[in-house]
């Protein structure tokens, strides 16, 4: 067709032109001299090189056409990311046994809607909440259990986003969690008690729940709360020979460590509590509701005195916490000066001390806007777990308390903090020092947010 349309321009061309030439040619007929052969000639070589620019021109185009067409093509490959809609299914193909399509059943696929699991894990044999190749993490043991007992088939094992699998909070390396939320797409029927079998004793399914199908455990979360127990002999002042089986602290002591932790609560650029983030990014500013030390105790089985530190916020970054609570002791023992909180805020930097990881917990996940909009419709179960908080409780006692206060006393790792503590600098640091920082002209990474 292409070639039928280049030799009927040749022809329009030619027969266009040749009209004209002629009528040239006649009124100059009394200037110019009767035309010779020759000049035919390079007329119709005209013809000939003006079909050939012609012929060029569409062969142009072409080329033009296919290169734009590669790159919208190479373009839509960057681009494009998973949306959060299911992907096509395995059955959905056709498969390669002829007799597979003759056999299928519609009727036998499984129906998946999106739902969350509340669990609770204690985190010190493992290296964090999110799954990572060769590493053990609560995802990978929950994922696998999942596996086992059918809530999930082997594409989504290998590739929890089919599944829109997200969680509330990642969680950093020897972290528990009494509560944690995951948002995915499960089947209707389910057994929580034997998903509960195939999971080690240190992870806990506490509940099911159906929620709206754009749910997301993390961007819907309004809040978290997160508690730090340690034992009170480290707000003691550093001069002071206290021995931790027998240190109490005194109520104008605990008075002080309150009034500290108070300074932090409000919107503050948290830039010198975490790791790798400037002044001026916008994510170092983060929202503190509330920040407060509990009343002391003693755990049974031991003599020594422990405290928790409870902390509520829309959301933190990575080792923000433990920074917080490390610069509370520092200051609270008389090695550095409240003031250097405020500091701290500002565009200046500061190497913050960061506290121990036992005693760091997940405490509670908050949905308040959602079971505002929701939760009363009649279709829909709220958030707030209020069914589930004695076995909540139970499994914090059992295996996250008691574990925080056995290692604390077999391995003293808040003692050992604390004999180091004195060496560190609370002097502003050089600026050319990039080991805790990133540099303005390198990409920010989210991997910091919610990752205590």
């Amino acid at each position: 067709m292409l070639a039928l349309f280049r030799r009927a321009v040749v022809s329009v061309e030619f027969h266009r032109l040749v009209p004209l030439v002629k009528q040239k040619v006649r009124s100059h007929r009394s200037v110019v001299p009767k035309p010779s052969p020759l000049d035919e000639t390079v007329t119709k070589r005209f013809v000939v090189e003006l079909a050939a620019a012609v012929e060029a021109k569409f062969v142009e185009r072409k080329i033009e056409a296919q290169k734009r067409m590669e790159a919208r093509k190479a373009r839509r490959e960057v681009e494009q990311r998973y949306n959060g809609a299911v992907k096509r299914r395995k059955w959905e193909d056709p498969p390669d046994d002829p007799e597979a399509v003759k056999n299928f059943d519609p009727a036998s696929r499984v129906k998946r809607r999106k739902s969350i699991i509340l669990l609770g894990y204690s985190g010190v044999n493992y290296f964090g909440m999110q799954r990572n190749p060769g590493t053990k993490t609560i995802e990978e043991d929950l994922l696998r259990a999942m596996l086992k007992q059918n809530w999930i088939n082997d594409e989504g094992f290998r590739q929890p986003q089919q599944i829109q699998f997200q969680r509330a909070a990642r969680t950093d390396k020897g972290v528990s969690a009494a509560m944690q939320v995951v948002s995915i797409k499960l089947p209707d029927s389910l057994d929580i008690e034997a998903l509960n079998s195939e999971l080690p004793s240190d992870i806990r399914v506490y509940a099911v729940k159906r929620v709206t199908k754009g749910f997301n455990s993390k961007t819907n979360c309004d809040a978290r709360t997160y508690t730090y127990t340690l034992p009170t002999v480290a707000f003691a002042a550093n001069d002071e020979k206290v021995d931790i089986l027998t240190y109490r602290l005194p109520a104008e002591r605990l008075s002080r460590v309150n009034e500290v932790l108070s300074l932090y609560v409000g919107t503050k650029n948290f830039h010198n509590f975490t790791s790798r983030k400037e002044f001026l990014d916008p994510s170092v500013k983060r929202f503190i509701m509330m920040f407060e030390c509990e009343a002391p105790f003693v755990p049974e089985g031991t003599t020594a005195e422990f405290a928790t530190i409870k902390i509520k916020g829309q959301s933190f970054m990575l080792h923000q916490i433990r920074k917080m609570v490390g610069l509370t002791i520092a200051i609270v023992r008389g090695l550095a000066e409240s003031e250097l909180i405020e500091k701290a805020f500002g565009q200046e930097r500061y190497g913050i001390p960061t506290a121990p990881g036992l005693g760091l917990v997940l405490s509670r996940i908050h949905y308040d806007k959602y079971n505002k909009r929701y939760g009363e419709d009649g279709c829909h179960e709220t958030l707030e777990f209020e069914k589930e908080e004695s076995m909540i409780q139970e499994f914090f006692k059992k295996h996250i308390a008691s574990t925080i206060v056995e290692t604390e006393m077999s391995t003293h790792s808040m003692m050992e903090w604390l004999e180091k503590l004195p060496l560190h600098s609370y002097e502003p640091r050089d600026e050319n020092d990039t080991s805790e920082w990133k540099p303005r002209n390198q990409k920010a990474s989210a991997d910091g947010d919610d990752d205590e």
